[in-house]
């Protein structure tokens, strides 16, 4: 005698598959915005001992990219403690973090 799959289970199963692709997707496109700034910041030179204003934009860029991956951060931990997202999810976010705030730390010197 064969069992009838219960189609309950197939659809919860999807749903889960669903839910961790779009925490994925979502939190993938965060980390890419704020790589984004903080590729900006890291690119930020000065152009001479006239050019004031290379600190100032080198932190405000680190620091969009700093919101932005706290953000990241905050989406991480709540897909991680439903289950949806491994724990290595929080890897890129830490080094995203700790690059901003280094960048911010040690911004240029005109």
């Amino acid at each position: 005698m064969r069992r009838m799959a219960d189609p309950g289970i197939s659809g919860n199963i999807r749903r889960g598959t669903v839910a961790t692709v779009a925490s994925a997707v979502l939190v993938s496109l965060l980390h890419a915005v704020a790589g984004f700034f903080l590729l900006n910041a890291l690119l930020t030179e000065s152009e001479g001992p006239w050019d004031r204003s290379v600190t100032q934009t080198a932190r405000l860029m680190a620091g969009l990219g700093l919101a932005v991956e706290l953000l990241a951060a905050a989406i991480t931990a709540v897909c991680v403690n439903t289950g949806m997202l491994r724990r290595w999810w929080y890897a890129p976010v830490a080094a995203v973090v700790l690059t901003a705030v280094i960048r911010m730390v040690f911004a240029p010197r005109p």
